[in-house]
């Protein structure tokens, strides 16, 4: 077996693989070999079938799985010998593929994108600062407010008001398209939060300002993208009788409100939204140290990037931003989307952040824990609810799931170290710093 190199430039590498015909046949006689103990063919016994004839009705497959163990095989010791790490997976391709004939050497093209040589960072010199928030009694009281409004209840408005946003409207209706009445589209003594958002566009505004025993004709259209396809972008009537206008009465901020989100008394109640409070604040802190630790990391080392990894990135970068900007398309049914310079630039970034952090959590031994990744898992399989044990199915067969959830975990807890060894000051300030530290990332 023979490797030869054919390319390096830079970080780009080129080798033919040689399997000679003398040592693929070896390799298969050595499978048939290896086979020839549990095979039992009509005829002869178990274990005794002769190599000849398992070589007849075995060989294609075996000459198949012989020449791939073998390139397999020359691939990772050159790997092992070289120190290459590709960035990809190598692109691999048979000479003469479709016209190799059995009995000829075997010619195997190597191509890849090694990864750079990464220099040391000494994350003593990155400084640091840690924004601290406390849930002061006004943050409290706000989230408390919010609380009692989510547990509003609704009363009946004097005789003959006219019904506002925020109101709750108690109605009859008949939807009708074209005259038809349709399935679905009625009901009874419904009750009907004006400006909830939780009926069709434009269907709320229509009843504002109605009062009790009035008879409103509300006319919407149906959106493109609605559900019920035979109905989708239809215009439609809706017949509506007003039975009873209620306004809002948020609940009491009281031990009674405390006992309705399940605590004793209103004193738990607000130690639990100070802590809540508080590790939100903490996830926001985290993320302004973050992008300030990154941002110093980008600034201190150079190194050559893989294209083809700065290229897949780009082409992500420019994928997702495009789908942002054109939420209708779910699919991948467009045409193909450009990159530009900011993409690229974008994604030089991320890639030798990427790199360098890959790097020092190598070197420092950093890990995912089975009980981390399962967390993951969990934390994952809840955007799909009633679906979880599929969800789990699915990434215990899927690697590349795997990766994409074990991926920020180990990000996170390199972070982590970084931060550990990093020269960090705490600073106690407002939230509403803290806020527009936060929305300062974004402009970023």
């Amino acid at each position: 077996m023979q490797v030869t190199e054919t390319l390096n430039e830079g970080l780009k590498r080129g080798y033919t693989i040689t399997v000679t015909a003398a040592e693929l046949d070896a390799k298969v006689q050595e499978k048939l070999l290896e086979a020839q103990p549990e095979v039992e063919i009509k005829g002869f016994r178990k274990g005794k079938v002769p190599l000849a004839i398992l070589k007849k009705q075995f060989g294609t497959r075996i000459l198949g799985d012989a020449m791939q163990e073998a390139i397999d095989t020359a691939m990772k010791d050159h790997f092992d010998k070289t120190g290459d790490r590709p960035a990809l997976q190598p692109e691999v391709r048979m000479v003469g593929g479709e016209t190799w004939k059995e009995g000829q050497d075997v010619v195997v093209e190597m191509t890849y994108d090694a990864l750079p040589p990464i220099p040391d960072v000494d994350a003593s010199k990155i400084k640091l600062e840690r924004l601290i928030v406390k849930a002061d009694d006004k943050a409290i009281e706000e989230a408390l407010e919010n609380l009692a409004k989510s547990a509003k209840s609704f009363e009946d408005r004097k005789k003959g008001s006219k019904a506002k946003s925020g109101d709750q409207v108690v109605i009859d209706f008949k939807g009708s398209v074209d005259g038809e009445l349709f399935e679905g589209g009625s009901a009874e003594d419904y009750p009907l939060e004006l400006g909830s958002g939780s009926f069709i566009p434009g269907f709320e505004d229509q009843l504002i300002g109605a009062k009790v025993g009035d008879e409103v004709s509300v006319n919407v259209s149906f959106p493109d993208n609605y559900g019920a396809a035979h109905l989708a972008g239809k215009s439609a009537v809706f017949a509506c009788t007003v039975k009873a206008v209620k306004e809002p009465k948020p609940a009491e901020i009281d031990d009674e409100l405390a006992k309705k989100f399940g605590v004793e008394d209103l004193a738990t109640l607000k130690a639990q939204i100070a802590e809540r409070l508080e590790a939100e604040y903490k996830g926001a802190a985290r993320a302004v140290l973050k992008r300030s630790l990154l941002d110093q990391l980008d600034g201190m080392v150079k190194f050559d990037l893989p294209a083809n990894l700065v290229e897949a990135e780009a082409n992500q970068i420019a994928h997702q931003l495009w789908h942002e900007e054109n939420p209708h398309e779910h699919g991948h049914n467009h045409g193909d989307i450009e990159t530009t310079d900011e993409h690229k630039k974008l994604a030089e970034r991320r890639v030798r952040l990427g790199l360098l952090l890959a790097e020092i959590g190598r070197k420092a031994e950093v890990t995912v824990t089975d009980a981390e990744m399962t967390q993951a898992v969990l934390s994952a399989a809840r955007q799909y609810p009633g679906q979880e044990r599929q969800f789990f199915e699915f990434v215990q067969k899927n690697p590349q799931m795997q990766q994409q959830l074990r991926a920020p975990v180990f990000e996170n807890k390199v972070v982590d170290h970084l931060v550990s060894l990093a020269d960090v000051t705490e600073k106690e300030v407002s939230k509403e710093a803290l806020q527009k530290a936060v929305e300062a990332l974004d402009e970023m």
